[in-house]
């Protein structure tokens, strides 16, 4: 019975989507790991859950980077066909850490070049939802999606 949550089965939701006892459980325990409250009783009632919601949800809901912690984060890019930004790219991940592993780009169509980047996100210093957004802000990059975790 002790080996049965060892390969649990993980999605990437949107916070849009979530019921709102799920994305109070994941405020009350950010509260929690940041030292904002004390107990489980302060954090739900800050964030106005019922203990029984909270102790419901708590072992399945934790953010991105927690999920995410040294592990291999594929990355799924449009680029635009445009000179250095691929190399960008790659220089936003070299400048949080990060360890890239492979790198497959499609031959360009129609200004457009399709990429997925492996990087191993162990020793990176920052977490991945940072990364991501910093890869989404670069001029030419028009779509960056996780395509997989491992």
């Amino acid at each position: 019975m002790a080996g049965q949550n060892r390969n649990k089965d993980f999605l990437i939701v949107s916070k849009d989507i979530l019921p709102e006892a799920i994305l109070k459980t994941a405020q009350a325990k950010e509260l929690l790991v940041k030292g904002d409250v004390n107990t489980i009783n302060e954090a739900v009632d800050r964030v106005q859950l019922s203990r029984s919601a909270f102790y419901k949800y708590k072992d399945g809901v934790f953010p991105f980077y927690e999920a995410s912690r040294e592990k291999i984060i594929t990355f799924s890019l449009t680029l635009e066909n445009t000179a250095g930004v691929l190399s960008n790219v790659l220089n936003t991940i070299a400048r949080f850490k990060a360890n890239v592993l492979t790198i497959n780009q499609g031959i360009p169509l129609q200004g457009i070049a399709n990429v997925t980047i492996s990087v191993e996100n162990m020793g990176m210093v920052d977490i991945p939802e940072n990364l991501l957004w910093a890869l989404g802000e670069i001029n030419g990059v028009r779509k960056i999606e996780v395509i997989g975790q491992n």
